[in-house]
């Protein structure tokens, strides 16, 4: 029905097109992450899908960000929430943004109108019988439920931070640190191979004073900065050494055990020799990362925080967050006031970059598979993870290739797009947290305030209830009167009983931001 290039090409395709040149990279100096969201509905007659003839599909951009930080925890507000990351901002223009920060990053992850997100425009249109809706009516009164011919697709150009980014690496590639030689056939897991300790030539590449070439730490898919007595050389991801491996096997689709299994095929040609680096952080209260050099230097598994740029951050890694999702549904504690189900996302397809199957499963599924006693209507699902071979010619790593010598430092992008599907405002360009062209006197004022703040998102609510005759409210707004945002949230009781649930047997560590930074009106 559609694939893995389809939806990336559709994305590069509206990103180039509905985008403005405004808060994009500048040309050979600045990179940056894009993430969306894609409708995709099916044929009213529901054909059967067949290799000779395939099912035809309408796919749409539904929401899209750009950005590459995340704001720091000391400049939260404590009446409005901004981010920076592609990955987050994408899922915070189609749902609720019920998340301290999501731009993959992210992500990162930006940019809708004040007055209204996607799914809040569509409950509008649902509720005024004004035009067609992806919502019918639910069975109860006041709810409703996505209808059952749609679905979402999340992309994302570059793997999610955190437990996603931490990928096996094979000998013959590009190293973020000094390699560290082990023979996986004979040490097939992490854990063991932890307690080894490197020779004596390999804790040198570890000491910044020595002569021996060294590599940086990068995240998945960034150029790896060769330095060797002074001189340095670029080289990029998609330019590595090849070697011997068997055919048709990737090493960043390799499991362990699966590269111990390669190292029997092929002996001592694919050794699993390092890992690539995550520069998210584990949060308090989790085993830590050994840092030890090689294969051991992140344990996988970990809830993490996303990496700030100099002042740590409070919002989880987009690996953890895809993960909540998968479980709780992507439309967040507000929205799930008016649905009848969660809204979960179908399938995730990632760009080209280093990408490993195993890594995704266990960071957005696996963690959290055996969670049990969950509400009504929420669960763990079956989400369809895949990769294109589509380069964004944004990332970090297309820019490098084709920068070349050009004179000066590649950096990341400083501000962020986000844009979304509805009729009015769009779009939504942001530096540092604020609209771009903020000043400091304007600070705190409603025009230093991103359209797509928790602030906006609740009084965008709030105008969605005004619009809907009292008497045919849902049962969950009837009942009680509330005032605050925090207290909207918390009386989305089935979407608070099925959060507690995820975080007592999964996520116990997972940072959540104090209540009075919720306590607005």
């Amino acid at each position: 029905m559609w694939t893995a290039d389809e939806i990336a090409q559709l994305c590069y395709e509206h990103y180039g097109i509905r985008l403005p040149k405004k808060g994009k990279p500048e040309p050979n100096h600045e990179w940056t992450l894009l993430a969306a969201v894609v409708k995709i509905q099916s044929p009213a007659d529901k054909a059967c899908d067949t290799p000779d003839k395939p099912v035809q599909v309408t796919k749409e951009v539904v929401s899209m960000g750009t950005g590459t930080k995340c704001i720091g925890q000391s400049k939260m507000r404590k009446n409005e929430t901004g981010f920076h990351h592609a990955g987050q901002a994408s899922l915070e223009l189609l749902t609720s943004g019920d998340l301290p920060t999501l731009a993959s990053q992210s992500a990162g992850i930006k940019g809708v109108s004040h007055r209204t997100w996607y799914l809040l425009h569509q409950l509008q249109l649902a509720a005024t019988l004004k035009e067609d809706s992806i919502f019918v009516p639910g069975t109860q009164k006041g709810v409703w439920k996505l209808r059952r011919d749609l679905i979402f697709v999340f992309f994302s150009s570059h793997t999610p931070c955190g437990d996603a980014s931490i990928i096996p690496m094979l000998e013959f590639e590009d190293q973020p640190c000094c390699p560290v030689f082990r023979n996986w056939a004979h040490n097939s897991s992490v854990e063991a191979s932890s307690n080894l300790e490197a020779p004596g030539n390999e804790r040198k590449c570890e000491d910044p004073d020595s002569p021996v070439t060294k590599k940086m730490r990068l995240e998945p898919g960034t150029a790896a900065r060769e330095v060797t007595n002074g001189a340095a050389h670029h080289q990029s991801f998609g330019k590595q050494k090849s070697g011997p491996i068997s055919p048709g096997i990737h090493s960043c689709d390799l499991t362990v055990e699966g590269l111990a299994t390669v190292t029997r095929i092929a002996p001592g040609s694919a050794k699993v020799i390092d890992v690539y680096r995550t520069g998210a952080k584990c949060v308090p209260g989790e085993a830590g990362d050994s840092g030890k050099p090689g294969a051991a230097f992140h344990q996988v598994g970990l809830l993490r925080v996303k990496p700030g740029r100099g002042d740590r951050t409070r919002s989880m890694s987009c690996s953890d967050k895809m993960a909540r999702w998968n479980v709780l549904g992507c439309q967040g504690a507000l929205l799930m006031h008016l649905l009848e189900e969660p809204i979960y996302l179908s399938a995730v397809v990632i760009g080209k970059c280093p990408y490993s199957q195993e890594a995704m499963q266990r960071a957005l599924i696996g963690r959290c598979q055996n969670v049990s006693a969950l509400p009504k209507g929420f669960g763990v699902q079956e989400l369809k993870i895949l990769q294109s071979d589509l380069l964004f010619e944004q990332s970090r790593s297309a820019v490098q290739a084709k920068r070349a010598d050009s004179p000066g430092r590649l950096v990341p992008c400083g501000a962020a797009i986000s844009w979304s599907a509805v009729p009015e405002q769009p779009l939504d360009v942001t530096a540092n947290g604020f609209p771009q062209g903020t000043t400091k006197k304007t600070i705190g004022s409603l025009q230093a305030r991103s359209q797509i703040s928790k602030v906006e998102l609740f009084r965008s609510f709030q105008k969605l209830l005004s619009r809907i005759a009292r008497d045919k409210w849902p049962h969950s707004l009837r009942v009680q009167k509330l005032d605050t945002y925090q207290e909207y949230k918390e009386a989305a009781s089935s979407y608070q009983e099925a959060w507690s649930t995820l975080r007592k047997q999964v996520f116990g560590s997972w940072i959540r931001n104090p209540p009075d930074y919720h306590q607005f009106k």
